[in-house]
């Protein structure tokens, strides 16, 4: 048991070190807005506990922030409502998470993807898609 939580732990780790999303490097277009990274919380983190997570982003603008869409290892969208966005320094969108959604059981490192969706030219579309490797434990 011990050796697996090491290997769990090692495993994160190398995930860690990867990059999971590349952020576009071309100038933002008019009204867009773009994501940079997303920070999960601090400390272990609790199977089936909500969590608050920021997502980091830059825009032409005040864009109107509608909801964050979260994939955990491929499964979902789970998307919620955000808690706030900031547009001072830096522009960050808090959004609120259950650390593990339905359909997916246990703890162990998963990797966990967002897109926000916001209004832009009166529609709604998706910004780009920033990760990171998420360590879920028991209660």
């Amino acid at each position: 048991m011990k050796l697996s939580w090491i290997a769990s732990l090692v495993v994160a780790a190398g995930f860690s070190a990867l990059s999971c999303a590349t952020v576009p490097t071309e100038p933002l277009a008019p009204g867009e807005m773009r994501l940079l990274k997303m920070e999960a919380p601090t400390g272990d983190i609790r199977a089936n506990i909500v969590y608050v997570f920021d997502l980091f982003f830059e825009a032409d603008g005040h864009p109107t922030v509608k909801r964050a869409c979260f994939y955990w290892s491929g499964d979902g969208p789970y998307c919620s409502n955000v808690k706030r966005v900031n547009y001072g320094s830096p522009r960050t969108v808090e959004v609120e998470l259950r650390s593990i959604p339905p359909g997916i059981f246990g703890y162990g490192t998963y990797q966990l993807e967002c897109y926000v969706e916001y209004i832009r030219d009166g529609k709604p579309v998706r910004t780009n898609v920033v990760g990171a490797h998420v360590a879920v434990m028991l209660k």
